[in-house]
């Protein structure tokens, strides 16, 4: 912040003393790393604050200094740490990049370069800031720029094979990404798709060599490096897929049938494995390798369905679901516990969010595949199977928001399962599982209220939700959920008090009898809160309790009633409640967020969003 303010002060004095610092790098009378890094880093930072055209000669100036203090610098450690500063750089001015074909040109080719280079850290900046300069400038690359023959990703398309040579898997993918944005931004249907074709020609070659090994030998996938290779190759499809959306329908359809295959054959393996030298041989090295290559499969059918439009999965068809149940969803079920990979669960949450209402009649099969077996693997601790609470959960949300049908038509016993699993999961020590817990109750809540199943649920779920809310929210573990809880509340205590949603009577008949819903509720908390909390006279606890039905129908209200209650309690008396005012901070730094992208440079270029890229 500091140096954008001065920037903005004084435009021709900042680039003075910037490119006097870089001088004196130049003529070695100041050269160190420190100084080197420190001044590149400030010369990056000021991005967007001058003016365009004096942005444009000071940009210059300074690549072609660093350029120059490369060419002059022995040893290779020094030239690493020159390298790693110019593409520092130049990934902050992507909008001179742009504007400047031949300086683009150029800096892309020296990634190319750095690429090939061996120096530690060096390659993967490389690549990190080539797919940072193709986000930013990607149009560039396929328009026909003047004194050229043909666009830039022609020749690259041709070249690819050299460019990556001596990349590792990782950051082939990085590269793959980078190149996949380019063909993104061809608008001529026809040409992406030829260049797609040619993308992916080097994968494509690779993967059918080992198909066909595979058919001529299948014992031969269950040797190391075919495994690595697939994992590989699953991989670059997937960062291509990342980059290029939808329109990797046409490469995903080559490989679909290969890729189900492969999980299929990787399935049983692992299962005739396991079933043989029992559950402990999940953690094998061979079995390992083979699930990574299991893994691979389901991201790029996860990555696709996510990224794709709705016009691409209209052309895809809730088919290519259909041809994923039995391979996907059956093994999962068959599979011991430590042989079940997270990823199912966030393949069919994205099958959920994206088909809606169309994969409604196949809800039953993902609860019958998922929802039992994860529960008892998730519910024994805390600790684990971290990756699987995490997606259990997101995979719950998207059903009950986009196949709330589904919900209604489960039994009684599975919609009491679905709450305990619920408050199992708010009651948990991660605050993201914890989160997803309270963000699912309060959709589901939001859901029952709108439907004719309101007086069922809250008759036998009403009271047991607002206990447990309220003890969530009085342990001091679980402040950071706490606008969750207040929300949840609220909802819960509108509800009892309406008496046109909530017609029934929701204690049981054979107990005391209460004049409304209301009335017993409040009877209820008030017990609760005079057991849990013996410090608190009758009457404190009374007017509680009365503020929580009288302040429901205003948020702040009742959000600060119930954060007047919990700082009384001795358990919050003593403690840092800063969290329970973490929605009031999130205002302020909001406001001063767009305080200061008012102002030029202090948003940086990674940060925006660009509509000529």
């Amino acid at each position: 912040e500091t140096l954008v303010y001065l920037s903005h002060l004084d435009h021709d004095d900042t680039e003075s003393q910037m490119l006097e610092k870089l001088a004196l790098q130049l003529n070695g009378k100041e050269w160190s790393w420190n100084r080197l890094n420190t001044l590149c880093w400030a010369i990056g930072s000021i991005s967007l604050t001058m003016a365009e055209e004096q942005e444009n000669r000071f940009l210059v100036t300074v690549i072609r200094d660093l350029l120059n203090l490369c060419e002059i610098t022995r040893g290779k450690d020094n030239k690493a740490v020159i390298a790693s500063n110019i593409m520092y750089v130049v990934g902050q001015y992507p909008r001179f990049l742009r504007q400047h074909w031949k300086f683009l040109k150029t800096v892309v080719n020296k990634l190319f370069e750095f690429m090939h280079e061996k120096f530690e850290g060096v390659q993967d900046m490389a690549c990190d800031t080539f797919l940072k300069i193709c986000v930013k400038c990607r149009r560039r690359f396929v328009m026909l720029q003047i004194g050229e023959a043909e666009p830039f990703l022609c020749d690259l398309l041709r070249n690819i094979q050299t460019h990556t040579n001596d990349l590792e898997s990782l950051q082939v993918n990085t590269f793959y990404e980078a190149v996949g944005l380019m063909v993104s931004a061809e608008p001529d249907t026809a040409r992406a798709g030829d260049y797609l074709v040619q993308l992916m020609s080097l994968p494509n070659m690779k993967w059918q060599q080992i198909m066909q090994m595979a058919r001529q030998n299948p014992m031969s996938l269950r040797e190391a490096e075919p495994c690595r290779k697939l994992a590989n190759i699953l991989g670059t499809n997937t960062s291509v897929c990342t980059s290029m959306k939808g329109t990797f329908q046409k490469q995903l359809g080559l490989i679909f049938n290969d890729v189900l295959a492969v999980y299929k054959t990787y399935s049983e393996i692992c299962s005739g494995v396991i079933a043989t030298d029992g559950p402990v041989a999940a953690k094998r090295s061979d079995v390992k390798l083979m699930r990574s290559v299991k893994r691979q499969a389901l991201r790029l059918l996860e990555t696709f369905l996510d990224k794709a439009d709705a016009t691409d999965l209209k052309q895809v068809g809730i088919g290519f679901v259909h041809t994923m149940l039995d391979p996907v969803l059956g093994d999962y079920s068959r599979s011991v516990p430590d042989a079940r990979d997270a990823e199912v669960l966030s393949l069919f949450a994205v099958v959920v969010e994206r088909f809606g209402s169309t994969v409604e009649s196949e809800i039953g099969t993902i609860f019958d595949a998922c929802f039992q077996s994860t529960l008892s693997m998730i519910t024994k601790n805390y600790e684990e199977y971290p990756d699987h609470r995490i997606k259990f959960y997101s995979l719950l949300r998207a059903v009950v928001k986009h196949c709330f049908r589904a919900i209604c038509a489960l039994s009684p016993e599975q919609i009491s399962l679905l709450i305990d699993s619920i408050v199992w999961a708010f009651r948990h020590t991660e605050r993201n599982v914890a989160d997803l817990g309270l963000n699912l109750l309060l959709e589901l809540l939001n859901s029952i209220q709108k439907s004719e199943f309101v007086n069922v649920f809250h008759q036998k779920h009403c009271v047991q939700l607002i206990q447990e809310i309220v003890a969530a929210m009085t342990d001091t573990f679980h402040k950071p959920g706490f606008k969750l809880h207040v929300l949840i509340l609220q909802h819960l205590f509108s509800i009892v008090a309406d008496t046109s949603v909530l017609t029934v009577p929701i204690w049981d008949a054979g107990q005391k009898q209460y004049p409304s819903n209301e009335h017993y509720v409040r009877d209820s908390l008030t017990g609760l809160l005079s057991s849990n909390f013996p410090n608190m006279s009758q009457i404190q606890v009374q007017a509680i309790v009365a503020g929580m039905f009288d302040l429901r129908k205003d948020y702040s209200a009742f959000k600060n009633h119930l954060r007047d209650f919990l700082v009384q309690t001795k358990e919050f008396a003593t403690e840092n409640n800063a969290e329970l005012y973490a929605e009031e901070t999130a205002h302020q730094r909001e406001n001063e967020r767009q305080r200061l992208s008012a102002i030029p440079g202090m948003v940086k270029p990674a940060e925006m969003h660009d509509m000529n890229l």
